[in-house]
């Protein structure tokens, strides 16, 4: 299996660690059958690969084998904000079928940690997703690794969060502070339970924490998980 470097900045904000941590425990109690998790959001740019690259981080640190698969095969931007070096094939050349799973799992320099790139903008990729090939990638990722997150598109702009949700044990929500209408996010989680997805939870991203107990003044990511079982 080849290897690929790229830029993991270290977290030393307090805040953020914190919330990574609870969003890592929490998601531990919600039990054993849960084991492949769909990262998703309503609309663009609210952090959700952000959250999913920090989440599989975390979860290594127990000593897990962790596989990140970009499954945004429309407008991913892992490769460019990580910059990552050593990346021959990618998702998209997998599910048309040129190159085999093995081609396109990648071990990063963290112990554990496995990533599969996008690869190249799919014109199709609902067709590529709703395929036999996608289905038999993501059991044997079931099989092959303890955790697995997927990194899908905005469930509020496509449907192809909506297709990778039937083959993961449930999706969490990634909400930025302040962009998206209550309302808005109720019909995404309607939307994807209307799917048969459960929906495990949410994060509340980049909430501002000047005139916090902490008195911390500056901007800052934080990351909240509220596990919802039942609909509002």
């Amino acid at each position: 299996m080849k290897k690929i470097t790229m830029d993991l900045p270290a977290m030393d904000d307090y805040q953020m660690t914190e919330g990574f941590s609870k969003l890592k425990t929490n998601l531990a109690f919600l039990g054993k059958d849960i084991k492949v998790v769909e990262m998703t959001s309503s609309i663009a740019n609210e952090g959700k690969s952000t959250v999913s690259m920090e989440l599989a981080r975390r979860l290594v640190e127990n000593n897990k084998k962790i596989l990140l698969i970009d499954c945004d095969l429309r407008r991913s931007v892992m490769a460019v904000t990580h910059h990552m070096q050593g990346v021959e094939k990618g998702f998209s050349h997998y599910l048309s079928g040129q190159a085999t799973m093995d081609e396109v799992i990648y071990e990063v320099d963290q112990a554990g940690f496995y990533f599969v790139p996008a690869g190249p903008l799919s014109p199709d990729p609902t067709s590529l997703l709703n395929s036999e090939t996608f289905k038999e990638f993501m059991e044997k990722a079931r099989e092959d690794f303890d955790f697995v997150i997927v990194d899908a598109p905005p469930v509020g702009l496509v449907i192809d969060a909506a297709i990778i949700g039937k083959y993961c044990d449930g999706a969490i929500v990634v909400i930025q502070q302040g962009t998206v209408r209550r309302n808005f996010v109720q019909g995404v989680v309607k939307q994807l339970r209307r799917g048969n997805i459960r929906v495990l939870g949410a994060v509340l991203n980049k909430v501002d924490h000047r005139g916090s107990v902490y008195g911390d003044r500056r901007y800052s990511e934080y990351y909240n998980y509220d596990y919802k079982e039942k609909e509002e």
